[in-house]
């Protein structure tokens, strides 16, 4: 359920600005109207930010020390009070000593890699003195170093001569007395003895190694940048807050009046008027306009919030003015994840794991996110199960109990059709749940329109009727005779040009009829493509049975070809094909539910229900840390 929002003026005094908002802070109620107003506390609030997530950045691979229990948690009256409101300390000594620390250990990191290239250059070469050759060079005896293919090596001019150093299969090393070989490159001389260059490079990596052990001790000082970043969140937070003051216009000088715009929730209304009179705030409460950028917040049972984690991940929120679906978006796409996933196998081990990162959550609370995966994984058992699925082991090979369980109607050992039949009776369901499933979002749309007492209401009648006769037309095209659970031609047809007729006077009805067919006029194409577009929304859905196929195909395949090796010396080798194979299928699959089971919800469900998901989520002004 969306929860109704109303529009709050907050207007103080200038000199009274950052006080209030510590004290509106408090309430953790109103969503400030904020935009990007550059300001110069909020400018070096970030600047610190900046600074203390390098310094976290340096350490966040190291970890801390472990406390031992009793240390977990202080006596309240031990506890330091952090007031979010109290400028934040700067840290100069430990944030440019851990800044510094990381660009010593960047310059010794390069050093050792220009030594390495310099030792690794010079080591084919063996242990010489470079300044030898060059007195040479300064006493006119010419020599100069090269390395050839063999093949290279023997097309040397005869006039040439050399000194031949090493020889081996792909090398040939030589220098050249008295002139350069025409064409080529001679080997640079190093400025050192390859001795050298390994002592540099043993002192370089001793230091490098000595420094790493340095920044491994801040690894105790993790809590204290942790508090330090909460700490400036808060501050800019504030800062933000304090940019976004507006001046009122026409106000009496002597009182410099500004104000701050924002939203809260109509239950919290009057936590805010009771901190307005408590503080002599200027307060107006008003009800949206249409065009005001309203956040929304969604206030469901606890079972719906189990979507949450997904919401949050995709980063979904619905519109202030659109509807809510969360409860058919957890319930179809429960169903579409056990549908794509298949495996009864595959859902054992997601509900053993859920179930374990239960266990060890339970005493700090479970996450909704193992909530969510549990409920998923429950939903593949039972898809698995009455699929007679499990790990892609042939079905003549279960256990009879596992047989007994699946249903004739998805089961190819049971069903008349055999394969055929249960290829059949999935897409006559995947089919079945689109048209369901659409009209549910339909009909949203029409609750919505008889709420407004609009005659638009005939048109989403009409376009629920063009849906299920095109339902119709799509059994009879995919289905064959023996599984259509109806097939009523004239009725098809007189729906879904009703439909049409229907939604070309009706489809754009804004309260004027005459601006309806005017508008049905220009849009003649899209009101008759809208037969067409129920027929593509209703097929979008096989990808339910195609996508499962698939990953029911791979789980088969390498079942059988990691069987014969484990009966034979070769299992070990089985072992590893059955975990690799069925591991990346189950990663595959994943991707699957993600892109598809997904989709439906967003795009075919949410498209015939209005919705855009392009709502502004709910963020109370709140403080971020109060004690640690």
């Amino acid at each position: 359920m969306i929860v109704p929002m109303k529009k709050v003026f907050f207007a103080v005094q200038e000199k009274d600005q950052k006080d209030a908002l510590k004290k509106l802070r408090k309430t953790g109620v109103m969503h400030l109207e904020i935009t990007s107003i550059p300001s110069e506390g909020l400018t070096r609030a970030i600047e610190h930010k900046a600074r203390a997530e390098d310094a976290m950045g340096i350490i966040r691979y190291f970890k801390p020390p472990k406390k031992k229990k009793s240390e977990h948690k202080k006596p309240a009256k031990e506890r330091r009070h952090l007031d979010p409101a109290a400028p934040v300390p700067e840290r100069p000594d430990l944030l440019k000593l851990m800044i510094s620390l990381d660009n010593e250990h960047k310059e010794l990191k390069a050093r050792r890699l220009e030594y390495a290239r310099a030792y690794d250059r010079v080591l084919p070469w063996g242990e010489f003195d470079p300044n030898e050759i060059r007195d040479l060079r300064s006493h006119g005896a010419e020599l100069y170093l090269y390395s050839f293919f063999p093949e290279d090596f023997e097309k040397i001019p005869e006039n040439i001569r050399y000194i031949k150093f090493d020889e081996d299969k792909a090398t040939v090393r030589f220098a050249t007395v008295g002139e350069k070989i025409p064409g080529t490159h001679h080997f640079r001389l190093p400025e050192k003895r390859l001795s050298e260059f390994k002592k540099d490079l043993d002192e370089v990596t001793d230091k490098l190694e000595k420094h790493q052990e340095k920044i491994k001790s801040f690894a105790s000082r993790w809590p204290i940048l942790k508090r330090e970043m909460l700490l400036v969140n808060n501050r800019i937070n504030l800062e933000e807050a304090l940019a976004n003051y507006t001046n009122v216009e026409g106000k009496l000088p002597e009182y410099n009046i500004s104000y701050l715009k924002g939203y809260i929730p109509t239950e919290d209304v009057a936590k805010v008027k009771t901190a307005a009179v408590e503080n002599n705030w200027a307060l107006a409460i008003d009800d949206p306009a249409e065009d005001d950028a309203v956040p929304t917040k969604l206030k469901n049972p606890r079972a719906i919030k189990l979507l949450d984690p997904l919401l949050d991940f995709l980063d979904l929120t619905p519109g202030y003015r659109e509807v809510d679906i969360s409860l058919w978006f957890l319930l179809f796409f429960t169903i579409f994840f056990g549908m794509i996933f298949g495996d009864a196998g595959y859902g054992l081990l997601l509900f053993g794991a859920t179930m374990f990162g239960i266990f060890k959550t339970a005493k700090k609370g479970v996450p909704a996110i193992l909530k969510l995966l549990c409920l998923l994984s429950i939903s593949n058992i039972a898809w698995g199960a009455i699929n007679c699925a499990w790990f892609g082991i042939p079905i003549e090979r279960l256990p009879s109990f596992l047989q007994d369980i699946s249903l004739s109607y998805f089961n190819p050992a049971k069903n008349a059709y055999g394969q055929a039949g249960v290829d059949q009776n999935l897409k006559l369901l995947c089919f079945t749940l689109a048209a369901v499933h659409i009209t549910i979002a339909q009909l949203h749309v029409l609750i919505k329109d008889i709420k407004r007492k609009s005659l638009k209401v005939f048109s989403d009648i009409a376009s629920i009727g063009m849906l299920w006769g095109m339902y119709n037309v799509v059994l009879f095209l995919v289905a064959s005779s023996d599984f259509r659970p109806f097939t009523i031609w004239p009725f098809t047809i007189h729906i879904i040009a009703a439909g049409v007729i229907i939604n070309f006077f009706l489809k754009y009805y804004d309260g004027n009829i005459g601006k309806s067919i005017q508008e049905g006029l220009k849009n003649i194409f899209s009101v008759i493509l809208g037969v067409s577009d129920a027929f593509s929304d209703i097929m979008s859905y096989i990808r339910l049975w195609a996508v499962g196929m698939a990953g029911a195909a791979i789980s088969t395949m390498v079942t059988e070809m990691a069987g014969p090796m484990l009966g034979s010396f070769l299992i070990f080798l089985g072992i590893i094909l059955l975990l690799f194979g069925h591991g990346l299928n189950i990663i595959l699959t994943v991707l699957s539910v993600l892109v598809h089971g997904v989709r439906l919800n967003i795009l075919e469900f949410s498209g015939r229900a209005n919705l855009t998901w392009a709502g502004i989520r709910y963020k109370p002004f709140v403080e971020t840390v109060k004690n640690i």
